[in-house]
């Protein structure tokens, strides 16, 4: 999928806000919807069949996190979500009920078109199906053999390393909390033991990064967990 012509529903109850992202993200060659309640986005999603939603939280009627749920029960549409900087809990819950990054308000419009490219671009590698072969920089990841090179050299990670850096890439772009790194890499029982992902990371980054102290795939989002990025 190209940017150029995706169909994009804007959820937001501040017409100034729904204004101005319609405006830019029109002017870069999207599709744009808009709705101003949750109602009026699950009515959006339907009718318009969106490739991509920006979704404010706070909304009248049904929340944005009702929202958010109620669209990943039937769809894996990407989801960004729009949320002032003191609702921590609320971006971290909606990310774990399935949103896939979040833009704290105020927030600059380069901001959000990159954030929305990134999504567009994510979504297009899942359609086309995961490729055996990972490839960034230094960093080569073969799948079907789980194997890890880091400068052509074999990187030798543990069952556990392996799986969080397979679940980091799966989800490369997108923000993954602490919660849904946890449950994928070590299971249900283990939502709330954040210390055993903090100590793995910091491992896989010793092993993987070229300058660990100053991470070039695995970034740290603060409050929340972390984000796998692939672009230099």
């Amino acid at each position: 999928m190209s940017k150029s012509g995706a169909r994009i529903l804007i959820v937001d109850d501040e017409i100034e806000i729904l204004r101005a992202l319609q405006r830019s993200l029109s002017a870069h060659g999207y599709e744009v919807f808009t709705a101003d309640t949750g109602e009026a986005a699950l009515e959006g999603v339907i009718q318009h069949r969106p490739d991509l939603i920006l979704l404010d939280l706070g909304l009248p009627g049904i929340s944005g996190l009702d929202v958010c749920r109620k669209v990943r029960e039937q769809s894996n549409l990407p989801i960004i979500v729009l949320s002032v900087k003191d609702t921590e809990r609320d971006k971290v819950l909606a990310l774990d009920l399935g949103a896939d990054d979040y833009v704290s308000k105020p927030f600059g419009m380069d901001e959000v078109l990159a954030r929305v490219r990134v999504a567009l671009r994510h979504t297009a590698q899942i359609q086309s199906g995961t490729e055996p072969i990972f490839s960034a920089g230094p960093l080569k990841v073969d799948f079907a053999q789980r194997s890890v090179h880091v400068n052509d050299k074999d990187v030798k990670l543990t069952p556990t390393e392996y799986d969080l850096l397979k679940a980091l890439i799966k989800n490369r772009g997108k923000i993954m909390t602490r919660q849904m790194l946890l449950t994928q890499v070590w299971g249900t029982g283990y939502g709330t033991e954040a210390h055993y992902l903090h100590v793995y990371v910091g491992q896989l980054r010793r092993k993987i990064e070229p300058d660990p102290t100053h991470p070039r795939f695995i970034l740290t989002v603060s409050g929340v967990g972390y984000r796998f990025t692939s672009d230099d």
